[in-house]
């Protein structure tokens, strides 16, 4: 080093001296400080990922111990439902089901799984005797005493030496087992006993145990109250577990180099402990520990861990000494590097002109002509940026591709360099031909240096920004325009919006602002796919253009959403006459994706500035107007008008207040009963929502539901209405009513919802309805709705029993070949069709027409509103098999209801 640092006359102490090397001291000390700092945080990292690790193992262990439970808690669950589904179970079917379990391979740690049966005391004998005679011939009740019920283990698999020692053992005289057989049986629920030494393991006391029982009723369902869960008790499905066979396998998985522990309880006391696996230092150090709490069956499990001497080992890591070492090494390098570049520095002051002449950067074109303008030198990114090599500019002169309008500012450069040496002069906007004959755009940039050793020119740097300027437009064509239609998208509108209300201001000439949506465009964009509808949008976007005259602007807000805005308008006429040429060019049938669809449109419209001159005040105006242009039929124009703004603001107060009804629960049901005709005996009733409302009391649907529809509320109000009808038909089973239905109203949007079908599994899994017992009423209107979409959402609905019934039939317009290819079981006359029967003839046929229709399809039918005997006697006499109606009862609350069943039960048994 001291050889190489000598050259030229440079010693190491000159290098080595605080004004030559005061960076490379400085950054040798900022280097040792950093390395200490990252030798510091790998520890402190290597700690961190060790405890990271260890807390991840707990909470697995703690989960696979809570699954495994759970999967337990499920095999039983099974055991308990045999009994539900064959009544009684003899000892061969007993030893079958167990057999199939296979709970050797799947389910580790049990020690057997068996029934225990209640046997009152004057029934001890025989039940003694009969077992016996079923192969247990030393089979005896224990222990002996007098008590009024016995809970003798019948059946025990796997029928090992040591499990038929279990057989007669009567757990409820047990303390630890009565407690967790009493909370089973009061509450209808899988409980675990305390920590207990099984009685077929009274010989290993030092393998600690517990069991976990589940209750089996009479009847098989789980009855409502406490004092019927005790008196229907028929027995209870348990399970046997050694813990250290049942935890072995998870902790040797799992976290084979923790110690582990767990107290029953969640007391850490020897007497609690129910597992350890003895894997702790015999000086009872760790590094960490960490306890859980386990909840299962009622019991609670202290579940406590720790590292151990092996853990510690396997999660060492070398990488802190590396750190320290490696980065103490870099610290040196950098030293010598940095003293090398200063060396190197120093030595070439001499060549610097011609190395900042060259080095100017990758994207610029580094020139060097003499005094008059010739190039002497160009850089080798010439070939890269241009496509010429430096020796083709060097033979050209600079005139020769420089576009002829750029040419007298860098050539007034060029002569500005001269005069003042040194100095870098203004960059210069110029465009360069390159070899391919195509402009690029550049900026060049003079200074002189003929006196610089190295380069004694003048220095023309050209900065190529072609592919910058290119990016910066196309940044402002996603910025302001639609990809899609390339049309001006909000933000661009916006801004031309606030400039036509400015203009419109200080001239005092009117604009108008038009806001345009398709009519039926979701339902186009959902049939025929997302490309269809693309193509249409597009097809719209050309067909406004045409529409409007060139000063005229034409957005895309999003979605099916278009707005214009027309300047320098001289009436609304003017304006309607525009929006008429709109609404007749965008009403026609294209072909998309192979299918011909109608096309129209709904137009709201807004005069600037009579009706406003704050730009979203005017938005706003406009969209009021086209939802006004909506509800008054589609395929039409309406101008804004004040009372629109006081009846959206009216509907927004409406929304909100539905919303927070919505929320405080403030709905109930009412239920009307639906009878069979011939016979006048009630079969099912129909839920019917009703908003308890605050202030206007009671209301019925009809006041509300086509909010909820609008607003999307009717998904959630759907769900609670259904849950609520689920909940009162079981509470008429138990009742006595068990022949009833339930009708529930949906609506086409409800249906139509992704989540539909997974709601109402769920909702029949939470309330254990039987969904033979449920009629799903559906509007008339779904039917227009795509038939293939239809079926994949109806079809599951039939498949799980429920009855699907088409509400409002006969009503509205529909396809009979949709009605066909669905699966519905029932139909409801529309009650319109009824109302006027049998005085006007007219609807009498109708009425007629539409049932034998429904007969044909070989669909029951019902009809609603009955009001008078004389629907009534039509009704039968055409061929109409149930109704309801005011004839027969109002819609009834929940009391009213049960006394109405109750009295119409008492009539038929009299009768």
């Amino acid at each position: 080093m001291d050889q190489l640092m000598n050259t030229h006359d440079l010693t190491l102490r000159q290098l080595l001296a605080s004004r030559n090397a005061r960076l490379a001291w400085l950054l040798l000390a900022a280097a040792i400080v950093l390395t200490v700092i990252a030798w510091q945080f790998s520890i402190r990292l290597v700690e961190d990922r060790t405890e990271a690790r260890f807390q991840a193992q707990s909470q697995q262990l703690k989960t696979a111990i809570e699954e495994r439970l759970l999967n337990y808690e499920q095999v039983l669950a099974g055991s308990a439902g045999l009994f539900a589904i064959a009544g009684s179970v003899s000892r061969q079917q007993w030893y079958e089901y167990i057999h199939n379990v296979d709970i050797d391979r799947y389910y580790p740690g049990i020690q057997g799984i068996g029934y225990v049966k209640r046997v009152t005391e004057s029934e001890v004998a025989g039940h003694t005797a009969s077992v016996r005679e079923t192969g247990v011939p030393d089979y005896l009740v224990t222990p002996p005493g007098e008590r009024p019920f016995y809970y003798p283990v019948v059946y025990l698999e796997p029928a090992s030496e040591h499990n038929r020692t279990a057989l007669g053992y009567d757990a409820f005289s047990d303390a630890e087992h009565r407690d967790a057989m009493v909370r089973s049986r009061d509450y209808g629920v899988p409980a675990v006993t305390a920590r207990v030494v099984l009685v077929q393991e009274a010989l290993q006391e030092d393998q600690a145990g517990f069991l976990m029982y589940y209750p089996v009723y009479q009847g098989g369902g789980v009855p409502a109250t406490r004092a019927e869960r005790r008196m229907m008790l028929a027995g209870f499905v348990f399970s046997a577990f050694r813990t250290n066979n049942l935890l072995d396998g998870i902790v040797g998985l799992i976290a084979p180099f923790l110690d582990v522990r767990i107290y029953d309880g969640g007391v850490v006391d020897r007497d609690n402990l129910i597992y350890g696996s003895n894997l702790g230092s015999l000086d009872n150090v760790f590094s960490f520990t960490t306890s859980q709490t386990l909840t299962h069956g009622g019991r609670d499990w202290l579940l406590q861990t720790r590292t151990t001497p092996a853990f510690d080992y396997l999660a060492a890591d070398p990488r802190p000494p590396i750190v320290l070492g490696t980065g103490l090494v870099i610290s040196f390098l950098l030293f010598v590097v940095v003293l090398a570049v200063t060396r190197s520095q120093l030595l070439a002051r001499v060549s610097a002109g011609r190395y900042r002449a060259i080095t100017e950067g990758a994207a610029n074109v580094t020139l060097i002509m003499d005094e008059k303008g010739s190039p002497l030198y160009a850089s080798p990114s010439s070939l890269d940026i241009l496509g010429y090599q430096p020796n083709e500019i060097q033979a050209l002169a600079l005139q020769d591709f420089v576009h002829e309008e750029d040419w007298p500012r860098l050539r007034q450069g060029f002569k500005s360099a001269l005069l003042a040496p040194g100095k870098q002069m203004p960059a210069i906007a110029v465009r360069v031909r390159d070899a391919f004959d195509l402009w690029r755009d550049m900026e060049g940039t003079y200074t002189a240096m003929l006196t610089v050793p190295g380069v004694n020119g003048v220095v023309l740097s050209l900065h190529d920004f072609t592919q910058l300027k290119a990016a910066q437009s196309q940044l402002h064509e996603l910025a302001f325009y639609d990809p899609l239609t390339r049309l001006a998208n909000r933000r661009l509108f916006r801004d031309r919006l606030d400039k036509a209300v400015s203009h419109s201001r200080r001239s005092g000439e009117s604009a108008a602002l038009m806001l345009l949506d398709l009519d039926g465009f979701k339902q186009i964009n959902d049939t025929l796919g997302h490309d269809a509808g693309d193509e249409l949008l597009c097809k719209v976007a050309t067909w406004l253009r045409s529409c409007v005259r060139a000063e005229d602007s034409v957005a895309r807000l999003g979605g099916d959403e278009f707005v214009v805005l027309l300047s320098r308008i001289n009436s609304t006429n003017a304006v309607a006459r525009i929006a008429e040429t709109i609404l007749s060019r965008l009403c026609q049938r294209v072909r998309l994706s192979g299918h011909e669809v109608g096309v129209t449109v709904s137009v709201g419209i807004t005069m600037i500035p009579s009706d406003s001159e704050d730009p979203g005040a005017l938005m706003k105006f406009a969209d009021l107007a086209m939802y006004r242009a909506k509800e008054s039929g589609r395929n039409t124009y309406q101008f804004f008008t004040p009372d629109m703004n006081i009846r959206a603001a009216r509907h927004l107060l409406q929304q909100e207040e539905l919303a927070r009804a919505l929320e405080e629960e403030s709905f109930l049901l009412h239920y009307q009963p639906k009878f069979d005709l011939a016979s006048e005996n009630v079969v099912g009733v129909e839920a019917l929502l009703r908003w308890q409302h605050p202030e206007k009391g009671v209301l019925p649907a009809q006041q509300f539901i086509d909010l909820a529809d609008e607003t999307g509320l009717i998904v959630r109000l759907g769900e609670l209405a259904l849950r609520q009808a689920c909940i009162q038909i079981q509470a008429l089973e138990r009742a006595g009513f068990r022949d009833l239905k339930m009708a529930v109203n949906l609506s086409a949007r409800q249906v139509l919802d992704p989540g539909f079908l997974d709601m109402l599994r769920q909702v029949i899994t939470e309330t254990g309805v039987l969904p033979e017992v449920l009629e799903l009423e559906m509007p008339v209107a779904l039917l227009n709705e795509d038939p293939q979409l239809l079926h994949t959402l109806l079809e599951p609905l039939n498949d799980l029993g429920i009855c699907l019934l088409l509400d409002d039939f006969g009503a509205g317009a529909w396809s009979l070949a949709a009605l066909q290819q669905l699966p519905f079981n029932v139909i409801k006359v529309d009650q319109r069709l009824i109302r006027d029967v049998p005085y006007s003839a007219s609807v009498t046929d109708v009425a007629s027409a539409v049932i034998a229709l429904a007969q044909k399809l070989h669909l029951t039918v019902v009809a609603e509103g009955i009001e008078t005997p004389h629907q009534l006697s039509f009704l039968k006499a055409a061929g109409c098999t149930q109704g309801q109606g005011n004839l027969f009862s109002y819609p009834l609350d929940e009391d009213a209801l049960i006394g109405f069943l109750v009295r119409q039960h008492e009539r038929s048994l009299i009768s």
